[in-house]
């Protein structure tokens, strides 16, 4: 197709486009997400997951949940673990430039888990688009989670759209249940 005859991606496809670049320098050995923040039609700040500034990333050993996986389960362990996710690090990149996210839309690659759920609500994010699902591993909790996620003024959305890198940056221990062989317990 040359590219004049290309089309026109909306809005919600272009930022998404944008945080699937952006987590193209995530490190962690489990999931690579990115994520951007958008106020008033322009990206304010981007993050991606991995070890803070200045340390061992996860590829090289950083971080002890990233190297030994098999012995943490999705959303297990993150008090273990170093990584600032790709939510948190869009957060404090804007605060630490002192750019105002209050009213800002999040897109991102992955769902957020609970904590980046409550770190974005308390900034006043009002609305979240992702492109793949996160699963609480626990279907007690699940409600919780969801009670959660509708706090968002303007929702909390999944965006159908193509993602050509899925294989590599969705890792089989966050896939669904259904898109990965895995079952999660109670299920």
């Amino acid at each position: 197709m040359a590219p004049d005859e290309r089309m026109r991606p909306d809005r919600d496809r272009y930022f998404m486009g944008i945080a699937m670049a952006v987590r193209t320098r995530a490190n962690c050995r489990g999931n690579h997400v990115g994520a951007i923040l958008v106020l008033d039609g322009h990206v304010v700040s981007t993050g991606y997951n991995g070890t803070p500034s200045d340390m061992v990333n996860c590829e090289e050993g950083g971080c002890d949940r990233c190297a030994n996986r098999e012995k943490y389960g999705s959303g297990k362990g993150y008090d273990l673990c170093i990584c600032v996710h790709a939510e948190q690090n869009a957060l404090l990149s804007a605060a630490r430039f002192g750019i105002r996210v209050e009213g800002a839309v999040l897109y991102t690659t992955m769902r957020p888990c609970f904590g980046c759920t409550k770190e974005l609500l308390q900034a006043k994010v009002k609305a979240v688009f992702y492109m793949h699902d996160w699963k609480h591993p626990d279907p007690d909790v699940w409600h919780e989670y969801e009670k959660l996620q509708q706090r968002f003024p303007g929702g909390i959305r999944k965006l159908e759209m193509e993602d050509p890198d899925k294989d590599w940056a969705v890792g089989s221990k966050a896939r669904p249940p259904e898109e990965s062989g895995h079952s999660i317990p109670g299920n």
